[in-house]
């Protein structure tokens, strides 16, 4: 188990999806346009040789923006993993933090992905079991990093307790997300999620500071859990460097939101 200020978490923004560019929010579960595609594959070139090469987990969000993102952004990264018998990890702790269309994902079960022609197709759904070999969501419990639940949570989508999109409850699962990544027996792990919530996982608020689609940075941990510093059991990351600069800052759902003066 390496040290948690030793450990490096590459977290990344979805490519540009359909709500990004139109501003449109109430698109169910946006997916990536064919620029968003682009910007994954110009993702998958910067780092087929460097992170792909080095990193012990995959994870991502279970939107499909960023289940796109994923599949097109890191295909050596899953072929490497899977053949090890890690395949990507669906989080669904990572999803978006609005509760509008755009940012809820799209069903209530398990997703199973296969890929054809480079695009996420929706194949089979399931309760207990993950049938495919390119994913499986992730089971654990929003109550305790280390913990196995029977199944992977059937409320992941209803923005509700756990998921429900107040400052509360973002503020709690981004911290659940710190620790569960810092209790992780992997070195490297590279994380797919949204513009807001990455500010969340980061800085603890929505600063609104830039982060741009496909844009990858580079943290490790302040501290060790239970040293001095965590006595608040933040699990603070701090930046190491910007590993991808990626595309453009498209607006999030919550920067449509203040434009319109929603």
């Amino acid at each position: 188990m390496p040290k948690a200020t030793e450990k490096r978490i590459y977290l990344t923004r979805h490519a540009e999806a359909e709500h990004n560019v139109t501003g449109d929010w109430t698109i169910r579960d946006a997916p990536l346009t064919a620029r968003g595609r682009e910007q994954a594959a110009a993702l998958n070139a910067a780092t087929k040789d460097t992170v792909q090469a080095t990193a012990d987990l995959l994870v991502t969000s279970g939107l499909k923006r960023t289940l796109q993102t994923t599949i097109l952004g890191f295909p050596a990264l899953r072929k490497r993993l899977e053949a090890e018998g890690k395949p990507v990890l669906v989080l669904p702790q990572l999803q978006e933090v609005n509760d509008l269309p755009c940012d809820t994902g799209s069903v209530r079960l398990t997703l199973t992905l296969t890929v054809i022609h480079g695009e996420v197709q929706e194949n089979s759904w399931c309760r207990d079991k993950w049938h495919g070999r390119t994913a499986r969501c992730s089971k654990q419990t929003p109550s305790s990093p280390g913990s196995i639940s029977p199944r992977s949570p059937p409320d992941w989508n209803a923005k509700q307790g756990f998921y429900a999109a107040t400052e509360t409850a973002i503020r709690a699962r981004a911290r659940w997300v710190r620790n569960w990544l810092r209790a992780r027996p992997e070195r490297r792990i590279v994380v797919v999620s949204h513009g807001d919530f990455l500010r969340y996982i980061t800085k603890g608020e929505n600063d609104h500071g830039a982060w741009a689609n496909v844009e990858m940075r580079e943290y490790t941990f302040a501290v060790e859990e239970g040293e001095d510093g965590d006595g608040d059991g933040e699990a603070w990351l701090v930046p190491v460097k910007e590993v991808v600069e990626g595309g453009e800052d498209e607006p999030t759902s919550t920067s449509l939101e203040q434009v319109s003066g929603a």
